[in-house]
């Protein structure tokens, strides 16, 4: 038990990570917690029986020592009261929901929040008779109108998924409170290591582990996060609905946030300076990153944030599909591909996310950059030679069947 006693007066980030969740003494001494695969958990005697019953796991369903470890850490890092695991980020998203909601209520989301979660606001809240409506990420007033006795719960992704708005957390956590309402906020961009959502305001906090802490591209898991109020609630919807996460998939996330510290720092750096340089590029209309201090979040990001991730935006001056299809396929660094997090570097073209007044004004198509841990040297050169081979393209080039396709796909985005 030393590792978790001494806990307690471990007051660095980069040392509870490689603390957190480990007790040695407990595991034939292994330094990292083993991989336990089981659905019964028995007991010798009724005593020991009644005891797990209400103490500890009395089914594989309901955790594991490997699950509850990874889930204390999460909770530790992120500053709440209890954590609970997810078999995905959007299965998280999706619960978190659930638990505070019921029919009848409606629910006040920020437009502009990850697509996935909007369809299943639109689609199956919409089955249970729950209302979803939307506001302003950047206008607070928007969202103090909108509110009223029926709003249950506010959901809000800081920054948002495409568009890179920071929202005034603790602001719009106020205008919920005041109202009885929960507020459920998706941390994924900042990790608990760049944004502390309990200190601002927030009662339910949503990780895609399957991103930043996994951080290696090789397993799905989400994490939800909860304040004491909101705890039960959550806890008992997640049992409902019998989800669980997958046992190898819990241990590489408890194995990537003992590197998480060093890499989130990198992605940092190389996200920042990959901003930076893109925004001299004569293709490029303007970039999407709050770290950068002509971003219109940027004040806010700086009082709120303690880093930044390495997903971010590029807006580009008019293109054609020939043209992308050149700055796709001249790349050597960047991968095509959904989800991010990873070590890898990836860019990916997007369709700019649905809005309440429709389409954004985007003079030219959105791309979405993730900054790997590559050297970023060389990732500015490659994204600058792909940039320059797509501007010196003929508009009148037949577009290839592969590159159409990747155009009309461009919505599915994780």
């Amino acid at each position: 038990m030393k590792y978790l006693q001494d806990e307690k007066d471990v007051r660095d980030t980069e040392t509870l990570l490689c603390r957190l969740g480990r007790a040695p003494a407990e595991h034939a001494g292994m330094v990292n917690v083993p991989i336990y695969r089981g659905s019964t958990i028995i007991s010798e005697t009724l005593e020991e029986w009644d005891i797990r019953n209400k103490d500890n796991p009395s089914y594989g369903r309901f955790g594991t020592p490997l699950s509850r470890a990874l889930e204390t850490a999460i909770c530790k890092l992120e500053g709440g009261y209890r954590s609970i695991l997810f078999p995905s980020g959007q299965s998280a998203c999706s619960h978190s929901l659930l638990a505070c909601l019921k029919a009848g209520d409606s629910v006040l989301i920020s437009d502009g929040v990850y697509a996935p979660v909007r369809a299943f606001a639109d689609n199956v809240l919409a089955r249970l008779q729950i209302k979803a409506e939307y506001f302003c990420p950047t206008k607070p007033s928007e969202l103090a109108a909108k509110i009223s006795a029926k709003t249950r719960a506010v959901y809000l992704e800081s920054p948002s998924s495409m568009t890179f708005e920071v929202q005034d957390v603790p602001a719009l956590a106020a205008i919920a409170h005041l109202s009885d309402a929960l507020v459920i906020m998706d941390n994924t961009w900042a990790t608990p290591l760049y944004f502390r959502p309990f200190e601002h305001g927030v009662d339910i906090s949503v990780q895609a582990a399957t991103k930043y802490i996994v951080g290696h591209s090789d397993a799905f898991l989400g994490v939800a996060t909860a304040n004491e109020a909101a705890w039960h609630a959550l806890k008992s919807t997640a049992q409902h609905f019998g989800e669980i996460g997958a046992p190898d998939d819990i241990y590489l996330a408890l194995r990537g946030i003992r590197t998480l510290g060093l890499r989130m720092r990198r992605h940092w750096e190389n996200g920042l300076v990959l901003a930076q340089n893109l925004q001299t590029h004569p293709a490029v209309d303007r970039v999407l990153h709050p770290a950068l201090p002509n971003d219109p979040g940027h004040v806010i990001w700086k009082r709120d944030f303690l880093g930044a991730g390495g997903l971010f935006g590029v807006v580009l001056k008019p293109m054609s599909p020939p043209q992308l299809s050149v700055l796709f396929n001249s790349l050597r660094l960047f991968g095509i591909g959904l989800s991010w997090g990873g070590y890898e570097s990836l860019a990916l073209l997007v369709e700019p996310p649905k809005r309440m007044e429709g389409a954004l004004p985007f003079p030219g198509p959105l791309l979405r950059i993730h900054a790997g841990m590559e050297s970023p040297t060389e990732l500015i050169a490659d994204l600058h030679s792909a940039l320059n081979a797509a501007c010196e393209v003929a508009d009148d080039t037949i577009v290839p069947p592969e590159t159409s396709e990747l155009v009309s796909q461009c919505q599915i985005v994780s």
